[in-house]
């Protein structure tokens, strides 16, 4: 969810949860301040029934209020506490039953003693009430899609150069000449924040300019010596007054040499995938450079004994055709290096996946470990790089590589 939805739902809750507590205080207090007004002008006409009864020889009944109005009823009780209370009215005008108010208190008139009632209507304050209630409540709704369009429309605009922000961030190549520049902004925040960003990268383009100068550096200088110290062993090779043993030795250094040299060109080409520094790409058909890739095999494949089966339907992508190479040479080659001897290799292509299946050992490999970096078997000649370099060219070009196994089968997947 957007920080702008965000902003604008708990917006909304704190405000709805505000407006509705206020709402009913504020009925309450109308309500309280409604029966207070009541309740004084009961008291004032209960006084006005007392002083009337008093002034026409103490009969309560000619006080010229309606009967349902003011009650008097004489009573054996001598004291009576005075109370208002809510009750229902009878109107003779409506000729309905309405909401009232009344007061009931004690009154001595000569020798008797009296129990007045006086009620008065509240359905005009009831009304009034309720129409306070439907305009405060329609305030509320206004309020609320008030708010509501203006957090989702208006306010969506100070968000845009944030917007643009993270766009421009999610554009940044740290191997561009372009840096990032931020765009500008009235809010301070965003300021502050395309300046801390602009420092950063910076500092992230600086660190990466020298690390690939050093890697190239580093690179260049070690293939120079390694170069050297292969042509002297090829020369010594071919001397003939070796001993067997001074050959085999000889030998074990030259292979330790080349894998330090594989090893050194796989690190190097590690580094420029997780970078993307190669970015060269163009149409390739897959089935043909399969096909071409099966019959430089093919003499390694005689040596062992294998086989290949295949099924190649047309396949178009847009890659590196010097990565995609790679991909299919390691793949080739782990295929092969981990067959049994007479095994086969089966190779199926269509225009959603390729698969490369080989017969091998009958135990099922870490699908997650072995495409990690100097991950490989015991008896292994490989530099553990193999797959990590197949990893990470499908992620370049947004594929998934996939392991799985079957009794006696181990198969890669690629799908596009």
């Amino acid at each position: 969810m957007k920080l702008s939805e965000h902003y604008t739902r708990t917006s909304v809750y704190i405000t709805i949860t505000v407006l509705v507590i206020g709402a009913v205080i504020y009925y309450f207090a109308i309500d309280y301040i409604g029966r207070q007004q009541l309740d004084r002008g009961l008291q004032q006409q209960l006084t006005e029934a007392e002083e009337y009864a008093r002034s026409n020889n103490g009969n309560p009944q000619q006080y010229d209020l309606d009967q349902d109005h003011a009650v008097f009823v004489k009573t054996n009780e001598h004291l009576l506490k005075k109370r208002f209370f809510d009750t229902t009215y009878f109107n003779p005008k409506e000729q309905r039953k309405e909401a009232g108010r009344a007061v009931e208190d004690f009154v001595k008139l000569k020798d008797h003693n009296y129990r007045v009632v006086i009620t008065i209507s509240r359905a005009g304050q009831k009304d009034l009430i309720e129409l306070i209630s439907i305009i405060t409540l329609t305030l509320l709704a206004g309020l609320l899609a008030v708010l509501f369009i203006t957090n989702k429309y208006l306010l969506n605009g100070l968000w845009k150069p944030f917007q643009l922000t993270l766009k421009e961030i999610k554009q940044f190549n740290i191997a561009d000449v372009d840096q990032f520049k931020g765009k500008p902004s009235k809010v301070d925040e965003f300021t502050e924040l395309n300046e801390a960003i602009k420092e950063m990268s910076l500092r992230v383009t600086h660190d990466y300019l020298n690390l690939k100068q050093f890697t190239e550096n580093a690179s260049h200088e070690m293939m120079t010596p390694l170069a050297v110290v292969t042509t002297k062993l090829d020369t010594l090779i071919q001397d003939e007054t070796l001993s067997a043993e001074q050959l085999a030795q000889i030998t074990d250094i030259y292979s330790s040499v080349n894998k330090s040299s594989r090893l050194n060109q796989s690190l190097l080409l590690l580094a420029k995938l997780e970078n993307k520094l190669i970015t060269e790409e163009g149409p390739i058909g897959l089935e043909t450079i399969l096909t071409e890739k099966m019959l430089q095999f093919q003499e390694l494949m005689q040596n062992r004994e294998l086989s290949f089966q295949y099924n190649l339907q047309p396949k178009q992508i847009l890659a590196s055709k010097y990565l995609v190479d790679i991909l299919l040479n390691n793949l080739f080659s782990n295929a092969i290096r981990h067959n049994n001897p007479g095994g086969v290799i089966v190779i199926e292509l269509n225009s959603v996946q390729l698969s490369i299946k080989n017969t091998g050992a009958a135990n099922a490999l870490n699908g997650h470990q072995i495409f990690e970096r100097f991950q490989k078997g015991k008896d292994s000649q490989g530099t553990g790089l193999g797959l990590a370099l197949v990893k990470n060219i499908c992620r370049l070009y947004h594929y998934t590589i996939q392991y799985q196994y079957e009794p006696g089968w181990h198969t890669f997947v690629v799908t596009f």
